[in-house]
């Protein structure tokens, strides 16, 4: 099945992209097509049906971030005297917490996480949600006593 691409387009669109991207990683895992008349004209309905959707997707993510908007998440890690972590805080376990916490699921690669959080400390961290609709958490990360 065709899904939607991360930054590059929906069901339904024709876009441009490099030759090797397309051959190598687009069309073997059958993630698009070639655009042919045929195609073109095969996803245009599913297309259609992806537009309704959209305005329940950009609902289902205002009432996510309601939810999530401004909370604080808080992590205990083991950590030395300066306060560099043993173990870091990864956007998987971001995404774990605000799934055990306030029951909303939010796959880790809408976290924006640079890097993974390897020292003691308040920190924003930004969730895109959908489109142009993101979400703050604050992430506390203490020391293990």
């Amino acid at each position: 099945m065709i899904t939607e691409i991360d930054r590059l387009g929906v069901p339904g669109d024709v876009v441009e992209v490099a030759d090797g991207y397309a051959r190598n990683y687009l069309l073997p895992q059958r993630r698009a097509v070639m655009p042919t008349e045929h195609n073109i004209a095969r996803y245009a309905k599913l297309k259609k049906e992806y537009a309704l959707k959209a305005t329940e997707r950009k609902e289902q993510a205002l009432r996510i971030k309601e939810e999530i908007d401004d909370r604080l998440l808080l992590f205990t890690r083991k950590a030395d005297d300066e306060g560099h972590l043993y173990g870091s805080v990864r956007a998987e376990d971001i995404a774990a917490l605000i799934e055990e916490e306030l029951e909303v699921t939010v796959e880790r690669t809408r976290i924006n996480l640079e890097r993974p959080i390897e020292t003691t400390g308040s920190y924003a961290i930004k969730i895109r949600l959908y489109e142009d609709i993101t979400a703050t958490v604050k992430v506390q990360v203490d020391a293990e006593t």
